[in-house]
């Protein structure tokens, strides 16, 4: 089992792990996770979460069939994980949109919900940046999957 470089790479997966990898292959680079949730849809899809709370981070799993699903989402709130060489969690909401758009992205969303976390967007790359208090909390980025385990254009 190896330690994950905290690299968040926009349509490419997380440190060693990309996007695509099977269940196998993430269990091999960075072990068994300290909770797996087990979720299914009305269309027979498997989606599985699992949780490395210790290293903070959850690592989605999905596709229809073990042999069909893949990786397709990450999350992380550990501090010492790094966007385009930055340490994201250093960064203000204006600085990110910096960082993003230097980087090519420049699909912006952004969306304060009732209970105050305001959720910053960029389409274009499939992430979002949740804030509270004007500080980020979480980072979520994936790519779209389809039934056949294939990872989709977009």
């Amino acid at each position: 089992m190896n330690k994950l470089t905290l690299d968040i790479k926009p349509k490419v997966g997380f440190g060693e792990i990309g996007f695509g990898f099977t269940i196998e292959q993430t269990i091999n680079l960075i072990g068994k996770a300290e909770e797996i949730k087990d979720l299914q849809d009305e269309e027979d899809s498997n989606l599985l979460i699992m949780s490395y709370w210790k290293n903070g981070y959850s690592v989605l799993i999905e596709g229809k069939g073990a042999e069909k699903s893949v990786v397709s989402c990450f999350e992380t709130d550990n501090e010492e994980a790094k966007l385009f060489g930055k340490k994201i969690f250093n960064l203000k909401e204006e600085e990110i949109i910096v960082l993003m758009k230097a980087n090519g992205y420049k699909e912006i969303d952004a969306e304060t919900e009732e209970n105050e976390e305001h959720r910053l967007s960029f389409e274009d790359a499939m992430i979002d940046f949740f804030f509270e208090d004007e500080e980020l909390m979480a980072v979520n980025w994936g790519v779209l999957v389809n039934e056949h385990g294939e990872i989709e254009d977009f």
